[in-house]
């Protein structure tokens, strides 16, 4: 177990956490490519009752998946960062964090991936293409 912390962008939404590193996963889904305006999302999956906020509570959008599942999206209403997600019932004992606002991200490796057929078709070449050092 790991304890992690994070906030939104402006730091108006804040939360701790206890996670498992190995429950790092990427989402290739259309929802999440639309949702994080890029081409995948990474998540951390926790219990909800290891997940706290500790700012101001963030907004939620509802949104019906394919599968018909409700999933609640959770995020700043100040900056929009997104900051988690959950769902009703049993889906309800699960949060996924946004990797993004982890502070403790670059230790925080993603161990699988889903929906992979809705992957761009580009993300293998991304390590090929030229970079500059800096954030």
């Amino acid at each position: 177990m790991m304890r992690i912390d994070g906030q939104c962008h402006c730091g108006t939404v804040t939360y701790e956490a206890d996670v498992e590193p190995g429950d790092v996963g990427i989402c290739h889904c259309t929802d999440c490519q639309r949702l994080t305006g890029s081409a995948f999302r990474v998540t951390v999956s926790t219990r909800a009752t290891d997940f706290r906020l500790t700012g101001k509570m963030p907004r939620r959008y509802e949104k019906r998946a394919d599968n018909g599942a409700l999933r609640l999206q959770f995020f700043c209403e100040v900056c929009g960062s997104p900051i988690y997600t959950t769902g009703e019932g049993q889906d309800a004992e699960t949060v996924g964090i946004r990797w993004g606002t982890i502070n403790q991200r670059k230790e925080l490796k993603p161990h699988h991936q889903i929906w992979c057929r809705s992957a761009v078709d580009w993300l293998d070449e991304v390590a090929d293409l030229p970079g500059r050092p800096g954030d």
